[in-house]
């Protein structure tokens, strides 16, 4: 069963929020303030309860969601893996009282896994808007435009020559031919695929380079 928040914190946690009290860093101050919004919480709570049809009445009690969103920040914040997420929690009070585990059991890597995949594009986007709103409330940003940082994510990708080249542009172009002829039907000319003697004269230029650049044997 999936709660919105802890709906009443033992003596553990307070003990632990009165001994590190003094001990969050700067931006955790700051995103405390943030990650109370209740409709950030909401979005991140109605991301859990879709994992099953049942979620929000049945079932073992889970996690709340306030406590999933702020382990994840904090993953996010970290740069770290799931399994460096729940040994740096289970060590750390200052980490226990920020995501609000405080004195409970903390979830282990598969379950914030899961939750991970749960709190999908969708739903990130979501808490990115609410905070863009939440900056202007405040007068901290216009949010006319927002900065993005993107990952480089390294593929496989063929070395670019000349003819590898032509033959990319043949393939996109007869691509983009073949939907403008579904739309416009019997209109204009008939369109002529090349793509095959495309794709031979490309293996013929490439065992010509291949047959070039063998070395000569000297007698």
């Amino acid at each position: 069963m999936i709660e919105t928040r802890r709906a009443q914190r033992t003596f553990g946690d307070g003990l632990i929020a009165e001994e590190v009290r003094d001990l969050h860093e700067d931006w955790m101050r700051h995103a405390d303030q943030v990650l109370a919004d209740k409709e950030i919480v909401a979005a991140v709570y109605e991301a859990l309860a879709t994992r099953h049809p049942h979620s929000r009445s049945r079932g073992r009690r889970g996690a709340p969601a306030e406590v999933v969103l702020r382990l994840l920040v904090l993953k996010h914040m970290r740069n770290w893996s799931y399994g460096v997420l729940e040994r740096e929690v289970r060590a750390n009070l200052v980490y226990r009282d920020f995501t609000r585990v405080g004195g409970a059991k903390m979830p282990d890597a598969k379950t914030m896994g899961r939750w991970g995949v749960a709190v999908g594009p969708a739903v990130v986007k979501q808490i990115h808007d609410r905070m863009v709103q939440i900056a202007r409330q405040h007068r901290v940003a216009e949010g006319r435009r927002m900065r993005v940082d993107t990952t480089v994510v390294e593929t496989n990708i063929h070395y670019p020559t000349d003819s590898s080249l032509l033959g990319d542009g043949v393939r996109v172009l007869t691509r983009t031919m073949k939907k403008i002829a579904g739309i416009a039907g019997a209109a204009g000319a008939k369109l002529r695929d090349r793509s095959r003697s495309v794709k031979l004269r490309m293996l013929e230029i490439a065992r010509a380079a291949r047959s070039s650049a063998r070395p000569v044997k000297q007698g």
